[in-house]
């Protein structure tokens, strides 16, 4: 009785493995994961995109919270993608290490005996000769990379293996880009930061912006380097009358300095910038119009540039200065900047032109409490005007206030001015490493190669056998369906009938 329980108790565990490693399923296993990375590419990812994610449950917070709650915002690092892919690994590995102990063993051994009736087999040639034919045909099918025995009267030979080692290399490969991927996520790490036309970015992490680590990522593992944006230029199209204004090149010039070493180089589009353990990519600009901003006392309250967000293909845009310091009052502004700016008949602006021909910037003015002792985190990009009065702006009790570069305008209320002193761009750089990245490149070639290995090679067997009645029969047999097995056999027997005489 005892003996039959522990039999039933062990047959589900033996079940569930035969059934996950099997190759059917592992194939399944590997279309999931396919499947399950879609999501990745259709919502924004923390860990690449932390600003989309906030966008996203901005404008629709219920479907957010919904996505969240599913982790499709962390797909890669969320426990169901996880879960196929560690099933995956497991998988893999348990389909191939078996089937390598075997594809071993029959590397070591020597070919079939020849069997008796080799007219069964697909391709068969008989031939007039002798005893002797038997030293030519093991001399051919050696020189053919057969491998070859020679048994009482006969010839036996194979070749063809590689087509099972590309077969479990290709498999290996498999799990070498599931290790690299997995290891390498686990140690890399992606960060961004802004950076205004001579700001300068050191790399620690009191520098970025944002910063996503790996699981297995530690802050020792940033090497010292900074870089200087000392100029952003932008290439406009103004050959081609139907695509004039659109920019063709994005060129950020930096300085970048290893140790005592200043080195002058260039961020492009598809063209980043390697340094010491990362790589800096060049993903977004705008503008930073240099703002002063005089409170009621005279003093100043605010002074630098401001990161302005693009809100169209003409780099309208838009930008949030807060001067929580200003007496006597706290105040807000959210402003709009035009490259090129033309008034619409309805009096508002827009900029026809993403280039800074006739710059112009707006702004609505708020005073109040801007809510930043309040303990809750802000967005530097938004303005909560929920304690705030609004008072000089479109529908306010004093106009908008419209600067071009060089001037100034006093306030309202007598709560100070504000001055236009110049502009500058800005670039937006993802700081980026991937340790496994290089790895996760070799094992898909080596993939790659391993399959062309194992569809383009033949497994193919060739005996030779000397008859008492004075004929030689010839036969071959392919693992598969093989349209050149004749041809190959027949070249074989006239090699050897040429050899022999």
């Amino acid at each position: 009785m005892a003996s039959s329980f522990l039999s039933k108790l062990s047959f589900w565990p033996r079940w569930f493995w035969r059934q996950l490693t099997s190759m059917r399923n592992a194939l399944i296993l590997l279309l999931l994961l396919a499947i399950a990375a879609v999501p990745g590419s259709v919502y924004p990812q923390r860990s690449a995109d932390p600003n989309g994610v906030k966008v996203f449950y901005d404008s629709r917070p219920e479907l957010a919270a919904i996505l969240d709650s599913v982790q499709l915002f962390d797909v890669y690092t969320s426990v169901w993608f996880s879960a196929i892919y560690i099933l995956l690994f497991v998988s893999l590995a348990g389909c191939v290490l078996p089937r390598t102990k075997i594809h071993f063993n029959a590397l070591r051994a020597k070919p079939v005996e020849t069997p008796k009736n080799l007219a069964r087999m697909p391709e068969h040639i008989v031939r007039d000769g002798s005893d002797s034919v038997l030293d030519s045909a093991y001399k051919v099918l050696k020189k053919r990379g057969f491998r070859v025995m020679r048994q009482e009267g006969s010839i036996s030979s194979e070749k063809g293996y590689a087509k099972e080692t590309g077969n479990l290399m290709f498999h290996y490969a498999l799990v070498g880009v599931l290790m690299a991927v997995g290891l390498g996520g686990g140690y890399s790490f992606s960060g961004q930061r802004v950076l205004v036309e001579g700001d300068t970015f050191v790399n620690n992490l009191a520098s970025y912006d944002s910063f996503s680590p790996g699981a297995l990522f530690n802050e020792s593992r940033l090497e010292p380097f900074s870089v200087r944006l000392d100029e952003f230029d932008v290439v406009y199209d103004l050959a081609n009358k139907n695509n004039i204004g659109q920019p063709i090149d994005f060129i950020a010039s930096v300085t970048r300095q290893v140790g005592t070493e200043s080195y002058a180089s260039e961020i492009r589009v598809n063209y980043p910038l390697p340094v010491p353990g990362a790589t800096v990519y060049l993903t977004g600009n705008g503008f930073a119009p240099v703002v002063t901003i005089f409170d009621g006392e005279g003093n100043i309250s605010f002074s630098g540039p401001v990161v302005f967000l693009p809100q169209d293909s003409n780099m309208t845009s838009l930008g949030v200065i807060k001067t929580p310091d200003s007496l006597p009052e706290q105040l807000g502004v959210i402003a709009f900047f035009y490259p090129t700016a033309e008034k619409l008949t309805t009096g508002a602006y827009t900029s026809i032109y993403p280039d800074p021909i006739s710059p112009l910037m707006t702004m609505n003015v708020y005073s109040g409490d801007l809510g930043l002792d309040s303990g809750v985190p802000r967005n530097v990009f938004a303005l909560d005007t929920t304690n705030m009065e609004l008072i000089a702006g479109r529908n306010g009790p004093a106009p908008a206030i419209e600067l071009e570069v060089g001037e100034s305008a006093d306030l309202p209320n007598g709560l100070g001015s504000v001055r236009f002193d110049g502009l500058l761009r800005f670039a937006s750089l993802d700081i980026a490493h991937n340790p496994g990245g290089i790895w996760v490149l070799f094992f898909a070639l080596l993939a790659l190669g391993s399959m062309t290995v194992s569809l383009l090679i033949p497994r193919r067997r060739v005996w030779v056998r000397a008859n008492p009645d004075g004929t030689i029969e010839f036969a071959a047999l392919a693992r598969r369906d093989d349209p050149n097995l004749k041809l190959i056999l027949e070249e074989i027997v006239q090699e050897i009938e040429t050899k022999s005489k």
